[in-house]
């Protein structure tokens, strides 16, 4: 776990716990759960939903230089979790390209990878989640410089020209409860 309120031995609760047969990222503090091994060419497969008040959390893929988004976050590409928006990609450090660039990110004087710029590619669907409290799944396929989105079956994100074709994976604690029941990793 790399939580920015621990640092120093600060005394604060656990970010993520396993309550019966789920991974629980409980929302606070702030941080996330990343894997010592570093990976490429593989598909990850999610199942996750919001028990209660639905919020934020995500799936870093290609995780690498540490606390590089708001002295927090890896270096990474985000597919997102939060709540009518699962399938967003969010740049942190690391950049993708998706057909309709302009159209899904905004303007192309206002992108970028850093803070206070565009750094969401928003997803081709709406309507694929399911209603709050039922599980949801996600899959990613990494494969090269290219990451494809599926949520309930649905593609809801295609991009190609990553800056980055392998590193960790992290789940997010990003202020609320999210539980995951399946984090399966497939090479191929």
């Amino acid at each position: 776990m790399d939580v920015p309120a621990a640092d120093g031995g600060a005394e604060v609760a656990p970010a993520f716990v396993v309550e019966g047969e789920s991974l629980v990222s409980r929302g606070h503090p702030l941080g996330h759960l990343i894997s010592n091994e570093s990976f490429h060419d593989y598909r990850l497969t999610v199942d996750w939903r919001w028990p209660g008040k639905p919020g934020n959390c995500g799936v870093l893929v290609h995780s690498s230089t540490p606390r590089r988004l708001y002295k927090m976050f890896p270096q990474s590409i985000e597919c997102q979790l939060l709540a009518d928006n699962a399938g967003d990609f969010w740049c942190i450090g690391e950049d993708i390209t998706v057909p309709d660039m302009v159209q899904r990110r905004g303007p192309q004087a206002k992108w970028g990878v850093n803070e206070g710029e565009r750094r969401r590619v928003v997803n081709l669907t709406d309507g694929s989640e399911k209603p709050l409290g039922e599980w949801n799944t996600m899959v990613i396929e990494c494969r090269g410089r290219e990451i494809k989105i599926w949520v309930n079956g649905d593609l809801v994100n295609h991009g190609t020209d990553c800056t980055a074709d392998r590193g960790q994976i992290a789940l997010q604690a990003e202020g609320a409860r999210c539980e995951f029941r399946r984090v399966e990793l497939e090479r191929l």
